[in-house]
């Protein structure tokens, strides 16, 4: 039976759990360390206990092969030590250093290394498959300027895109391994309080114009308490993560949360779920204890996807113990969760592990959960209502879309939904959301116009999405900023997207939708979509039906164009930009087909 991609092994079900519930040389998922739910003043402190249990941190090959285990106190050790050398290097209590955010232990030391010195750690993400080396610099550059770190780490592969963006900002760089060769300062570390600057986050989108969410210990541990509470961690929980650690559901969620609540975590590298998604549930498979694991909504999307009809998943997985399947960091696709549900029933997946969420980097990370249990619950609601009119205002035909349920606010979090005139709504009232709570970010670092722009003096965050309460639970429909008006009427370019993808031979992420001004300074929908037809006639044809699907949402004919394979540009974290599409676009710098009217 095969047990992942090109190797091959024995499953037995029934086998019992080994006595640690962990694969072997890993951290073990049991310990005699009491638990404690995050209930600590700071970061620093939260390793400090951590390090006392045998849990920890374990980073696996991309065929899911244990490489290394770290537990807490060995990377406690490291990090203390890289504190000294980085204070030998000139660090000072709120310094940033800038760190390339590579999943394994260099990375985890020299974070907490920096937090240990008192210095602000900024992660910065890796190259993706989009745009080359010369945008990765430019993104580089861009970050470093934003946070004038007075030190730049990276692992040494990476020195030649590195050391270019950090000469560019004039910024001191080096990789990661040559900090072993600084010899130790002597100085004792710094205290930290929980009102003290703890780390820089930057949002995926961060390129082009950045914001550093500054985020404190206080804020930070608040939020990781509420995962702990939300989610209900039990003693014989454990990890599973793919994310990426330059994005707050990965660091945030799946790093320091697990860190904080002392339970051990296994990881497979972002670039290695990408090219075998499949290897993520290999590992939830033979990893006995895992209970826990997150992904936006594309990770459940490519697992279904790539499950041929030739192969049961019965034979392959076994995803019974799977307790949350967490859900978050982009809209939610009720139809993608059902397939998943679809395709993995058979190995013992429950639709009731998915925990919707939802959150952002400026409130740390998590502002609503669902309970665990309840699984993906939706309320249908009308297209009127979804663009600010009433129910039915008009005699077309009604169109409803399926909207999730993001679940309830976590412990320390408020929600109001508030309308155009900054009155709070009634229940079902679509409007733009704010929360407020002990996790909200501190500011924008070095940005007071935007911090004001958002976030007013009595703490409510304006958090850019529109959605509505419904006893009790937040249901996201939209990014306000994406809304496409047209001829008075407001259309969710998701809505415009998803209708497309129902035309065969399209996916989750071919196609985005967004306004442009049109000749005569008409607002008009255009709609970028991946093309993988050759044939003149047939794409003739595809746009042709593309432009009816549009017309029929919108009342007005769209412009469509055909671009070629993985040419819409995503974030760091994988997620469609619509904004840098239509700029790209607008710019000439994404070609289309060229078809014959």
């Amino acid at each position: 039976m095969r047990t992942s991609e090109g190797n091959t092994g024995v499953l037995d079900r029934n086998a019992p759990a080994n006595s640690e519930l962990a694969p072997p040389g890993a951290t073990p998922t049991l310990d005699e360390l009491p638990r404690r739910v995050a209930d600590f003043e700071t970061l620093g402190e939260a390793l400090d206990y951590a390090a006392k249990g045998r849990r920890g941190l374990n980073f696996h090959d991309a065929r899911g092969t244990l490489v290394r285990a770290y537990p807490y106190s060995e990377l406690r050790e490291d990090a203390l030590e890289a504190a000294q050398r980085l204070i030998a290097l000139g660090v000072n209590p709120g310094d940033r250093v800038a760190l390339v955010a590579e999943t394994g232990p260099e990375f985890a030391a020299c974070f907490f290394g920096s937090v240990y010195a008192g210095a602000w750690p900024v992660p910065l993400p890796l190259p993706t498959s989009f745009g080359g080396r010369d945008a990765y610099v430019d993104q580089l550059s861009v970050q470093l300027k934003s946070s004038d770190p007075v030190l730049f780490l990276y692992p040494e592969e990476l020195s030649d895109f590195c050391a270019d963006a950090g000469t560019q900002m004039g910024v001191a760089s080096r990789g990661w391994e040559s900090l072993a060769e600084v010899e130790r300062a002597a100085a004792a570390l710094p205290t930290a309080q929980p009102d003290d600057i703890a780390y820089l986050q930057y949002s995926s989108g961060s390129t082009r114009f950045p914001h550093g969410v500054a985020v404190t210990h206080r804020a930070l541990l608040s939020n990781l308490r509420a995962h702990g509470i939300g989610l209900e961690i039990e003693d014989g929980d454990r990890c599973i993560s793919w994310l990426p650690w330059y994005h707050d559901m990965g660091l945030v969620g799946c790093f320091l949360s697990p860190m904080s609540l002392q339970f051990s975590v296994d990881y497979l590298k972002t670039e290695d779920f990408a090219r075998r998604p499949l290897a993520w549930l290999d590992m939830i498979t033979r990893n006995p204890g895992t209970t826990v694991s997150y992904s936006p909504t594309f990770g459940y999307d490519i697992c279904s996807r790539r499950m041929s009809s030739q192969t049961r998943a019965e034979d392959r997985f076994d995803l019974s113990r799977w307790r949350i399947a967490g859900n978050g960091a982009d809209m939610i696709r009720p139809d993608v969760m059902q397939a998943f549900v679809d395709s993995f029933a058979g190995a013992g997946f429950q639709a009731s592990a998915f925990c919707p969420s939802y959150g952002l980097a400026e409130a740390t990370l998590a502002v609503s959960l669902m309970p665990p249990g309840e699984g993906i619950r939706l309320e249908l609601v009308e297209e009127n209502e979804l663009s600010g009119g009433e129910p039915g205002d008009d005699e077309r035909p009604r169109r409803y879309r399926a909207v999730v349920n993001c679940g309830k606010p976590v412990h320390g979090m408020e929600i109001e939904i508030r309308g155009a005139e900054g009155e709070e709504l009634p229940d079902r009232g679509i409007g733009k959301v704010y929360v407020r709570g002990t996790s909200v970010m501190h500011s924008y670092f070095r940005d007071e116009e935007s911090t004001r722009a958002c976030l007013s003096d009595d703490g409510w965050l304006d958090t850019g999405d529109m959605g509505y309460m419904s006893s009790g639970y937040i249901f996201i429909v939209g990014r306000a900023k994406d809304m496409i008006i047209i001829n008075g009427r407001n259309h969710w370019p998701q809505d415009i997207e998803w209708a497309v993808e129902q035309l065969p031979g399209f996916k989750s992420g071919d196609i985005a939708a967004f306004a442009i001004t049109g000749p005569s300074g008409e607002e008009t929908p255009a709609v970028l979509v991946h093309c993988r037809v050759s044939d003149p006639h047939e794409r003739g044809r595809l746009r042709d039906d593309i432009r009816e699907r549009v017309r029929a949402i919108t009342g007005i004919t769209p412009v469509v164009e055909l671009v070629p394979p993985r040419t819409l540009p995503r974030t760091s974290s994988g997620k469609l930009s619509r904004t840098k599409a239509r700029r790209l676009y607008l710019s000439g710098e994404i070609q289309p087909y060229d078809i014959a009217a």
